[in-house]
């Protein structure tokens, strides 16, 4: 399918799905993931596709997203199934490449680690992430700082969302995801070098 055609699709299957309040945050990151691109030298129509796509399955029940990773076999680190959430990602990517053809390795991944992150991120990786902790629906302590932050640095704003998310882990006593954790160390020792 066409790039077009699968933006077109998704926007209409989007709003037909989600809950106004899930679609408002995902034209958020759709313009965001836009204006992040354009600003940082990422692919903007990639970073337009991943935003579209990234939240396709954010609202499925537990018993649906675990069903989904099961009969497709997906490859997902051990702890995601016991946190079901956090196979919204993987599966929108597997949506993408199996119902829309989406191949952009770029964009899959983007979609796939737009919750936790991983080691190594690219710039496409790193836009999402960001966008869609500082869309403009987006609002909880500190989001300013990092809204402010993403104006001047794609890398420090990644580092501080990832620390943002940890620490949030850590405040109400849930598990912190393994990935994410080293995401952000791989993300600490970039911006540090760099310094």
């Amino acid at each position: 399918m066409e790039r077009g055609n699968v933006i077109h699709h998704l926007r209409q299957r989007l709003a037909a799905s989600l809950t106004p309040a899930r679609y408002k945050h995902v034209l958020g990151v759709v313009e965001t993931s836009v204006a992040l691109a354009r600003r940082f030298g990422a692919p903007v129509l990639g970073a337009e596709l991943a935003a579209w796509l990234h939240d396709l399955a954010r609202e499925w029940p537990q018993d649906r997203l675990l069903a989904y990773a099961r009969d497709r076999k997906l490859e997902v680190p051990a702890a995601w199934l016991e946190a079901p959430i956090l196979l919204h990602g993987p599966i929108a990517a597997d949506v993408a490449r199996v119902e829309y053809g989406v191949e952009d390795a770029d964009v899959l991944n983007a979609v796939y680690y737009h919750t936790t992150g991983r080691p190594g991120m690219g710039a496409l990786e790193m836009v999402l992430f960001v966008a869609d902790a500082i869309e403009p629906s987006r609002d909880y302590s500190g989001v300013d700082d990092l809204r402010a932050l993403a104006e001047r640095d794609l890398k420090a704003a990644a580092l501080a969302s990832l620390e943002s998310t940890v620490r949030y882990a850590l405040d109400r006593g849930f598990p912190i995801d393994l990935t994410t954790v080293n995401a952000r160390n791989d993300l600490l020792n970039e911006v540090r070098r760099k310094a």
